[in-house]
């Protein structure tokens, strides 16, 4: 990865660790399905990697929060981003070869529409450790594949802070024996909001 300036003390936000965590659970599940399965019938798309990242979820969370000044609504919002898209897209399953891009790209469309002041995609590419090129790609890809569905209602948002809440609590001991999900709220509120306001 490119070196940046270090901002000083940084304090972690708890989204960090608990995101990074549900990504990881999700992603290690996925590989397994991907192992015991032929996979998605060789389709790749611009997100899969050639092969693993070796940084890991969490790092690359806080690599991204260290040097990109997103805030901390900012990757709830990526999180909603992340499991609309995983929804709308159910042959591209999250997996430790395209979470890495899926989480730069994520946290790039939640800082545009979030934030007041946002860094351009080139400096995003080189927080990602990707190329200029290879990040707007990933945007225009992802922002397809989200439907421009961008818009995240209070209560959809408190919605997924409360699951990432439950998960804290509930910790790893909630996925043994099952299959960790991505996916926490229904996103048909954010739809039939977002068709009310084009209408009015």
């Amino acid at each position: 990865m490119a070196e940046l300036e270090t901002p000083q003390s940084i304090i972690m936000p708890r989204v960090i660790r608990l995101l990074s965590s549900l990504l990881e659970r999700v992603a290690e599940s996925n590989d397994l399905g991907r192992r015991l399965e032929t996979g998605r019938g060789g389709k790749i798309s611009v997100f899969d990697g050639l092969s693993r990242p070796t940084i890991s979820v969490q790092s690359y969370l806080e690599r991204i929060f260290k040097y990109a000044n997103c805030s901390p609504s900012c990757f709830v919002v990526a999180y909603v981003y992340l499991d609309r898209f995983a929804q709308r897209q159910p042959l591209l399953p999250i997996d430790s070869f395209n979470v890495h891009r899926l989480i730069i790209t994520s946290c790039l469309v939640s800082a545009k529409f979030m934030d007041d002041m946002y860094y351009n995609n080139a400096y995003y590419a080189k927080v990602g450790g990707i190329s200029t090129r290879e990040m707007n790609l990933l945007e225009v890809d992802f922002l397809f594949g989200l439907g421009f569905q961008l818009n995240v209602t209070p209560d959809t948002f408190h919605s997924y802070c409360r699951y990432l809440q439950g998960e804290m609590l509930l910790g790893s001991p909630q996925s043994i024996g099952s299959t960790p999900k991505l996916h926490c709220c229904s996103s048909t509120e954010d739809e039939s909001t977002h068709q009310h306001q084009l209408a009015v």
